[in-house]
């Protein structure tokens, strides 16, 4: 018997086969037409965009140039909302439903190093370090390709039924300690309503997929990311006397092994994936002294809720078991960063053939699940929607040799960023026009 995301997987395969006689509509071949003039001002926009970065929460000069081009455009404009978003309306020339398009504006405390003439020369504090700042995730790209679709649909209002509402948004990758930001904060700001929102789109640079190809997977697309932390208490002394203590570096040492039965005798693999990662140990200031404490702090990623509470209730009753056995004790705080990106499977199979009208039906597919997260999952907690990976790079490059996104070596091959705008597009005005009120 195929599971959940099997069938879902399968239905949406044969909806994109029969969508293969999908034939180009005048309003995509306008589309396609607009975004090909628009194709040095976006390329334009990224650059100026990547040369200048800001971290989450702090895009001030990027929501400026947003809010100010949206405004030549002569949508209605609201900034300030969670912080430094932007927010534009876009009325079409009938009465009609309200579709959302959505790009993340936030760049990362990462030095670049990819050799670009408009590479970025930002620097910042962080976490206590001096750094610089990146686009080493391709937020520039989302920016400058919604952008040109607001132009694209701007055109063509007078023939769209319906509302239009663009979201730039801050603080995707995060906000700064003690700060809330990002989609949920949008969200709570009430950004899906007055008016309110039917179904929203999103697209995401992929840098190891070839220019011209949009992928997308239905269901769980991204998993869901959140943050543990461990505190295991003991007691100190002399690290030539360990039998006065209750070693917590040891205990830390056999929970890190336990948590990674979790993944490998707890999760049914076979459903979905499930990922977890110890990323930072702290504890002791002295090579002869055994601490009172240590500290585990790590990443949970799940692609359903199931799985992803049972993890939880594994990782709680693995720290404090073999705490407890060990005479020491641990407490477990887990927080949720971003659900799963789960795209809305009727949509997703409504739109498939409006992706195969902007990419051509031999570019799109079907891709595997990602353990990386989107706070865009968000938005699709109320609302059905679906998010799109759009390739960014060079044709005849090999995967491997590419560097991933979060790096500093990371690039995007920037004609792959008309697409992107075809995309967006496409999916707002093929979801106006054939939704019925």
């Amino acid at each position: 018997m195929l599971n959940r995301s099997a069938r879902v997987l399968a239905t949406v395969l044969l909806t994109a086969t029969s969508a293969f006689a999908q034939k180009p509509t005048d309003l995509t071949v306008r589309i396609a037409k607009l975004a090909d003039q628009q194709q040095a001002r976006v390329i334009a926009w990224r650059r100026d965009i990547h040369e200048h970065p800001e971290l989450g929460n702090q895009e001030t000069r990027t929501a400026a140039l947003v809010a100010g081009h949206l405004r030549k455009l002569g949508l209605e404009v609201q900034t300030g909302v969670a912080r430094t978003g932007v927010v534009a309306l876009l009325k079409g020339g009938r009465p009609g439903p309200v579709v959302a398009l959505r790009a993340d504006m936030d760049a990362l405390p990462v030095t670049e190093a990819a050799g670009l003439p408009f590479a970025s020369k930002v620097r910042t504090q962080y976490n206590g370090q001096d750094v610089g700042v990146m686009h080493a995730c391709g937020h520039d790209t989302h920016v400058a390709m919604l952008l040109g679709a607001a132009e694209v649909l701007s055109q063509l209002k007078k023939d769209l039924p319906g509302t239009v509402k663009f979201i730039f948004q801050p603080a995707e990758e995060g906000s700064l300690p003690g700060q809330e930001g990002g989609a949920r904060l949008m969200v709570k700001e009430g950004v899906l309503e007055n008016p309110t929102v039917e179904a929203v789109f999103g697209v995401h640079i992929q840098a190891q997929t070839e220019v011209g190809q949009l992928s997308y997977r239905p269901g769980g697309e991204m998993a869901s990311s959140d943050v543990f932390s461990i505190k295991v208490k003991g007691k100190s002394a002399h690290g030539a006397y360990p039998w006065l203590a209750v070693d917590p570096v040891v205990t830390a040492a056999q929970i890190i092994l336990g948590l990674q039965t979790i993944v490998s005798r707890q999760a049914q693999l076979t459903e979905d994936a499930v990922v977890l990662t110890v990323g930072m140990v702290h504890g002791g200031v002295r090579n002869n002294i055994i601490p009172e404490q240590v500290e585990l702090t790590g990443t949970i990623r799940c692609l359903n809720k199931e799985m992803q509470q049972k993890v939880w209730a594994g990782v709680r009753r693995t720290a404090q078991g073999i705490a407890e056995s060990a005479g020491a004790t641990a407490e477990v705080d887990i927080t949720n960063y971003a659900p799963i990106t789960f795209n809305d499977p009727l949509l997703t199979r409504r739109m498939v053939a409006s992706l195969e009208r902007a990419a051509g039906p031999a570019n799109v597919r079907v891709q595997k699940a990602v353990t990386g997260a989107e706070d865009f999952a968000f938005y699709q907690e109320k609302v059905p929607g679906l998010f799109v990976f759009v390739g960014g790079m060079a044709k005849g490059t090999d995967p491997a040799t590419t560097a991933p996104h979060h790096t500093a070596g990371f690039v995007v091959d920037e004609s792959g960023l008309t697409l992107g705008v075809r995309t967006l597009a496409t999916l707002a005005a093929d979801y106006l026009t054939t939704t019925k009120k």
